[in-house]
């Protein structure tokens, strides 16, 4: 067996710090992706499990969507992959005792990190309204405590449907069948939290709210731009893909407000290189750009490929793609003037960039026929984060960066199936065509009505318009944003479940009743009725591919999240249910033949996932130069410029993720790469910036958000780092951080919450023992 989990909650208030690092992997990543699994694996059940991770025949990680190359390695999973495996594949078990032994008032003052070291779950537990302790529970009485709540609703719409991104295809699509034939569109989902911005710019300009490249369009490029974005923690085996762009040829841009290993140097494990020698320097120019310029910085570079075309010999001299434009472009006019007029010295201001280092990265822009812009969260949770992106979109038709191999706009998702959900209708908004075709195809009218995002649903259940939350997956209280206002609406709930497979946050701020539903990993085995199942999931570049656990499952008391769904519906729907929810919990073949009826791309589903590669949806951009738009054409926009403001003596922080760390799961308390050990109650500050503030290296401070408002929001007890961050620009870990994120501070059209963009002011203070749940 493995070691036990920790006995205590570490204290987390005095962390060591070194200078940050400046490459990423090599032999130390191996060394901690191997201690890792071992202490909760074991030496056997690491080797039998890791060389299954993304594998043809195999499971799909469970942490991250980036694509697998068709001819993969033997080990074809990075650090964060094996800590995400290691934690689902555990020997540790949380069984009934564990409950008996720790009322959920002492289970409310341990840290996200130690609740998840306890390990999986093993059956259904209930809290009874007014109880102390979580008690076994059968899954007949549990299905019957969520049936007697959903039908005792005034309005279906009373019920909040939360999924997260690890949830199958299967899964996601039959959880929305039930939710719409329940009656309700209130499906929110993680994609609302971090990519929604990506979707709704994309939707408008290009007509699919995807990304329009392939993984092997990476090796294409000539230029690709990572601009908000951490391959080195978030995607590392992104970072592969750059090292083989370089080789071929490629030159990397890198905008971010930190300096980020990964994207200095690779040390692939994989090669002799990478073990041994020095690596690759993935990055050909550095721009640290203050948090929120980003609009800015293309709008500016939009205006000098512009100024280019005009004072270039010929047609234009190719520094714009007027053939391109002509033809599959609408609004180029509007645009054009508005790039026109952006300002140098604004840009500077919004930006904090040096105008060589611009200069620099339109030469490369110019010498690139085929670019490609990544992007994540950094550009993603701004107030203004839809027209950043939409001006992302400008920068690529200009040059006619779309519908050409090797070019297009990547936005890295960060879960795994976290796309696919979507494909598969979890959607608070859904397109009328969808619901057409569900109507079509299962003989119900679903509901027309759009139904609450994360914002909006924590919103009705403060307000008591919800009353029952069922979460499939996820941590949804550690994921929102701010925690204060979060934890309350849940409380206020009268009922909410959480389908897991290990503790968190989540479990202990419930509502007056509470159930955990313990389910499947996809490590593990699935039997039903029908013999062994497999599922499937879409990767970040519309890639779908089947996933096959082969392990014990952690105890016979599981369901997988398809069964869970099914015996739910059957229960609630009852018999005038025209749903062969029976059939689809013995045989998840069924469920793909209907997803083939209903959404487009998904044709003889069955047959095709049946290739060990998968199969890639169609883009129509990518695909023909095609934009399903409403211009029929793809959209030039003209937004206003927008980025912070930051009164003296404030900073503007962001919210990020350690090294040991995969969004709201907590490996370890380490950030090796920001050289930070042992503690995550940390702030990084510019040296010059905590010069003018007061602050020493070591000092403690407590972070103090300041909105409109005027609502003090105050995390304690934070040490402060000097790190090489953009001037003005601080940042510190969520979700430690997210009691910060102020509920109404959301993106434009988007409503992500603006969780890289919170005003701050540190006020010191004297370090003491951390208590606070992390």
């Amino acid at each position: 067996m493995a070691a036990k989990p920790p006995a205590g909650d570490p204290v987390q208030d005095a962390p060591e710090v070194t200078p940050p690092q400046h490459a990423a992997a090599g032999l130390p990543a191996v060394g901690r992706s191997l201690r890792i699994a071992q202490q909760q694996m074991g030496v056997r059940r690491t080797a039998l499990t890791l060389l299954r991770v993304n594998q043809k025949d195999g499971f799909d990680c469970p942490g991250c969507a980036w694509p697998e190359p068709d001819k993969r390695h033997a080990a074809e999973f990075c650090e964060n992959g094996a800590k995400a495996v290691a934690e689902e594949a555990t020997l540790r078990r949380v069984t009934p005792d564990f409950f008996a032994a720790h009322p959920v008032a002492d289970l409310a003052t341990r840290s996200g990190y130690w609740l998840g070291q306890q390990g999986r779950l093993t059956q259904p537990m209930y809290l009874p309204e007014g109880a102390e302790r979580y008690e076994p529970v059968s899954w007949d009485r549990a299905f019957d405590i969520v049936a007697d709540e959903l039908t005792a609703l005034g309005s279906p719409d009373e019920a909040v449907f939360y999924t997260s991104g690890r949830t199958s295809n299967e899964a996601a699509f039959l959880y929305q069948l039930f939710a719409r034939e329940f009656g309700t569109n209130n499906l929110p989902d993680c994609s609302n939290m971090c990519h929604e911005s990506s979707g709704s710019a994309l939707t408008e300009t290009l007509g699919v709210g995807k990304g329009s490249v392939l993984l092997e369009d990476h090796y294409k490029a000539d230029l690709i731009v990572v601009a908000g974005q951490n391959p080195g923690t978030n995607h590392p085996r992104m970072l592969s893909a750059l090292e083989k762009a370089k080789a071929n040829g490629a030159k990397i841009i890198s905008i971010n407000p930190l300096p980020e290993a990964g994207l200095e140097r690779f040390k692939n494990p994989q090669n002799a290189r990478g073990i041994a020698g020095g690596g690759t320097a993935l990055t050909d120019l550095f721009l640290q750009i203050r948090l929120g310029g980003d609009q800015a910085l293309f709008r500016l570079l939009n205006k000098l490929i512009l100024e280019a075309s005009d004072s270039a010999s010929g047609a234009g001299g190719g520094a714009i793609d007027e053939e391109f434009i002509r033809e599959h472009t609408h609004g180029f006019e509007e645009f054009a003037a508005a790039a026109r007029a952006a300002d140098w010295d604004e840009t500077l201001r919004a930006t904090g960039l040096d105008r060589a280092d611009i200069d620099r990265a339109l030469r490369m822009v110019l010498a690139s026929k085929r670019t490609i812009v990544c992007w994540a969260m950094g550009l993603t949770q701004h107030k203004h984060s839809v027209p950043t992106i939409r001006e992302v979109v400008n920068f690529l038709l200009l040059r006619g960066n779309i519908g050409r191999p090797g070019a297009g706009v990547c936005p890295v998702r960060g879960h795994s199936n976290v796309q696919g959900d979507r494909t598969m209708g979890i959607f608070e908004r859904p397109a009328p065509a969808f619901l057409d075709a569900l109507e079509r195809e299962f003989g119900f009218a679903p509901p027309r009505e759009h139904g609450f995002d994360v914002v909006r649903a924590i919103r009705a259940l403060r307000d008591g318009q919800a009353k029952v939350f069922f979460a499939m997956g996820g941590n949804f209280v550690s994921a929102s944003p701010d925690t204060e206002v979060t934890e309350a609406a849940m409380r206020a709930a009268r009922l909410t479940v959480h389908v897991s497979t290990k503790l968190n946050r989540s479990h202990v701020v419930t509502g007056a009743r509470a159930l955990i539903l313990p389910t499947l990993g996809r490590t593990e085995r699935d039997l039903q009725g029908g013999g062994p199942q497999f599922v499937t999931v879409e990767d970040s570049m519309g890639m779908v591919h089947a996933s096959r656990g082969r392990l014990e499952p952690a105890s016979s008391h599981l369901l997988s999240e398809p069964a869970i769904v099914c015996r739910l519906a059957r229960r609630v729907l009852g018999p005038e249910s025209r749903t062969p929810w029976e059939e689809f919990e013995k045989d998840y073949a069924s469920v793909r033949d209907r997803i083939a009826a209903v959404i487009p791309g998904f044709e003889d589903f069955n047959e095709r996932v049946s290739d060990p590669s998968g199969f890639a949806l169609p883009h129509a951009p990518r695909d023909s130069r095609s934009f399903p738009t409403a211009t029929g054409k793809a959209n030039f926009t003209a937004a206003s410029v927008e980025y912070p403001e930051v009164p003296a003596g404030r900073l503007l922080l962001q919210t990020l993720r350690s090294h040991d760390q995969y969004n709201t799961t907590i490996y370890g308390l380490d950030d090796r790469y920001r050289g930070i050990k042992n503690g995550r109650r940390v702030v990084l500050v510019h040296p010059e910036d905590a010069g003018e503030l007061g602050l020493a290296d070591g000092a403690y401070v407590d972070l103090v958000g300041e909105w409109k408002d005027g609502i003090e929001r105050r995390a304690t007890g934070f040490r402060v780092i000097h790190y090489p961050t953009a001037r003005g620009c601080a940042a510190s870990y969520y979700p430690e951080t997210n009691v910060l994120v102020p509920l109404d501070s959301t993106a434009d059209t988007s409503n992500t919450p603006a969780s890289k963009s919170v005003v701050v002011r540190l006020e010191q203070t004297t370090p003491a023992a951390q208590t606070t749940p992390a």
